[in-house]
C-alpha cells in the first residue's frame, strides 16, 4: 500500500472515501460538514463514526501527539479495510514538529495494513491501494513539504522493517530455526552494500567459551549460531552495538514449561529479530551511527543430554552461574553474547532486547517493555526520546537488595532469584553481572516480553507479533542524531 503525499486541498483530491479527525471535540472545525449525521448518532467527537453513504469515516483524536494521530490512522483504517474501495485521501494534522507528525500518520496506517494469513486457506483481500496526504492543514498551518516528505519517507522504512519482525516472530518454530534466521540476515544483507553479516558456529562458540549459550543448545537438533551484523555509514559519531536473544523456540528445557505456556514460545526470538530490523531500517534511513546486532540464535529443547538444573556453567567471561532452572535460558545466551560483543565490538553504547521474564508483563502488562540498567541519565534518555514512537516504556531501577537475591552458595551467581519477587529486576541485574566496568554507564537492558507477541489486536497492532523495541529504537537513534546536528551531544 502506497502512502503519499499530495499538494492539494483535500475537496480536489479524488478519492475512494475520507477520513477526518476531530481533535479534542471539536465538530465545528473548517473539515467537519455531517452535523445533522453526528447529531443522530449522538457523537460526541470521542470515538469513532463511519458515514459509508458518506463515504466518510470520522476519529476522535484527544491532542496532535504523534501517538494520538497515529492510533487514530490505524483505527480509522480498520475500520474501512474490508470495503470495496481502493483509495482513502485525509488533510494533514501536523503538530510541533511536520516530519514526526506525518511520519506518525503514515506508521498508523502502514503497521494496521499488516497481517500474517500465510498459513490461511481463505485469505481476505485489503483492496485499499493507496492512502493521500494532503498539505491542507487541520489549522491553516503552513506546511513544510519537504519535511513532510521525509517523515513519510522514515514511516516508509520503519513501517516495513516492523513487519520484517512481525514475520520472523509470527513464524512457525517447525520453520523458523536458527539456520532460518541465518538465512534471512544473510538475505537482506545481499540488497544493501554497507551491511555486512558473519555468521558463527558451535565450534567458534566453543572457541570462544560461550558455556552458557552452548548449554542451552545442547539438547537441540538445529545447532546454534550467533550472528553478527555492522552497518556502517559513510560518516559514523558513535558506535552502538544491539544484542538479541534469538530462542527460535524455548520448551523450558527439563524445567519444561506447562502446556499452556509453551504456546507463543515461537515468540522467543523476537529479541533477535528486532536487532535485525534496527540495522535494516538504520542502513536505509542512512543513520550516523556505526551500528551492530549481535544475535544469540538457539532452540531451549529436552532431551537426554540436555543442561540440568544443578549444573554449573563456566561463562565466556569466567563468571560461574549455578543453573536452578534451565527455563532460565535467556539470559545465559545474553550472558555469553553481551561478554563478546564487550570484548570484540568496544561499543559506545550498548542495547540488549530480550522476551526475557513473565515477571515484567506481570508488572508492567502486557503493553510496556522495561527498560534497566545503571545509568538512570541514559534510561531516561532512552524513554524520553523513544516517546513519540507510540511505544509504551517503564524504567524499572536496580537496587542493592535485590542484587543479594541472586547469590549462590556454589558458584559466583544462580541463574534466577531465591525469590519470586522482582524478577524482571534480578534478571537485568543478573546480565549487569556480565557487563564490564567501563560500560556499566552505557548499557542499557530492555526486556520486551509483554508487547512482543500479544494474543489480541491493540493500536496499530494485529493480533501476535508487534515488532516490539524496533520503532522505540530507531525514533531513539533519530532523535539522537538530531542532537549531534545541532550539537547537543
Amino acid at each position: 500500500m502506497l502512502v503519499e503525499l499530495a499538494d492539494k486541498n483535500v475537496a480536489d483530491i479524488a478519492a475512494d472515501y475520507e477520513i477526518i479527525f476531530i481533535v479534542n471535540k471539536d465538530l465545528g472545525h473548517r473539515f467537519v460538514t455531517d452535523l445533522a449525521d453526528f447529531e443522530l448518532h449522538s457523537y460526541k467527537g470521542d470515538k469513532l463514526l463511519n458515514l459509508p453513504s458518506k463515504r466518510k469515516v470520522y476519529v476522535g483524536i484527544k491532542e496532535l501527539t504523534p501517538n494520538s494521530i497515529r492510533l487514530a490512522s490505524a483505527l480509522a483504517f480498520n475500520a474501512i479495510k474490508e470495503l470495496n474501495i481502493t483509495s482513502v485521501k485525509i488533510a494533514s494534522y501536523s503538530g510541533d514538529c511536520t516530519k514526526i507528525s506525518f511520519q506518525a500518520i503514515a506508521e498508523g496506517f502502514l503497521l494496521a495494513n499488516y497481517k500474517f494469513d500465510r498459513y490461511k486457506s481463505e485469505k481476505k483481500d485489503i483492496k485499499i491501494e493507496k492512502i493521500i496526504i494532503s498539505t491542507e492543514d487541520y489549522n491553516s498551518k503552513k506546511i513544510a513539504i519537504d519535511e513532510a516528505q521525509i517523515g513519510l519517507d522514515h514511516a516508509r522504512i520503519i513501517s516495513e522493517a516492523t513487519n520484517f519482525v512481525r514475520d520472523i516472530v509470527n513464524e512457525t518454530p517447525e520453520i523458523y530455526t536458527p539456520q532460518k534466521m541465518v538465512q534471512d540476515a544473510k538475505d537482506f544483507c545481499l540488497g544493501s552494500a554497507n551491511i555486512e553479516c558473519v555468521v558463527h558456529d558451535e565450534h567458534y562458540l566453543k572457541s570462544q567459551n560461550m558455556n552458557a549459550f552452548l548449554a542451552v543448545n545442547r539438547a537441540s537438533v538445529h545447532p546454534p549460531r550467533l550472528i553478527h551484523l555492522k552497518y556502517t555509514p559513510k560518516n559514523s559519531i558513535k558506535r552502538i552495538v544491539f544484542v538479541g536473544k534469538g530462542l527460535t523456540y524455548d520448551s523450558g528445557g527439563l524445567s519444561l514449561k506447562p502446556a499452556d505456556y509453551m504456546v507463543t514460545m515461537k515468540s522467543d526470538k523476537s529479541g533477535a529479530a528486532a536487532a535485525m530490523g534496527i540495522i535494516k531500517a538504520a542502513a536505509k534511513m542512512e543513520l550516523p551511527f556505526e551500528i551492530h546486532a549481535v544475535l544469540g540464535v538457539t532452540e531451549n529443547m529436552i532431551g537426554g543430554n540436555a543442561y540440568k538444573p544443578d549444573d554449573v556453567l563456566v561463562t565466556r567471561s569466567g563468571i560461574t552461574v549455578e543453573v536452578k532452572n534451565t527455563d532460565a535460558e535467556g539470559r545465559l545466551v545474553l550472558a555469553d553474547c553481551l561478554d563478546w560483543a564487550q570484548s570484540q565490538l568496544k561499543p559506545e553504547l550498548l542495547i540488549d532486547m530480550a522476551t526475557l521474564t513473565g515477571a515484567c508483563v506481570v508488572g508492567l502488562g502486557e503493553y510496556t517493555s522495561g527498560v534497566m540498567g545503571n545509568s538512570y541519565e541514559l534510561q531516561s534518555e532512552f524513554k524520553d526520546f523513544a516517546s513519540k514512537s507510540g511505544e509504551y516504556l517503564t524504567i524499572l531501577e536496580f537496587n542493592d537488595h535485590l542484587r543479594e537475591l541472586i547469590k549462590s552458595d556454589i558458584a559466583d551467581i544462580s541463574n534466577i532469584s531465591s525469590s519470586r519477587y522482582g524478577g524482571a529486576i534480578t534478571a537485568g541485574i543478573f546480565l549487569d553481572k556480565f557487563i564490564k566496568d567501563e560500560y556499566k554507564d552505557k548499557w542499557l537492558h530492555l526486556d520486551i516480553a509483554g508487547p512482543a507477541y500479544v494474543g489480541k489486536a491493540w493500536g496499530c497492532n494485529p493480533t501476535g507479533a508487534s515488532g516490539a523495541g524496533v520503532r522505540a529504537c530507531l525514533y531513539y537513534l533519530q532523535k539522537l542524531a538530531r542532537n549531534y546536528e545541532k550539537g547537543e551531544k
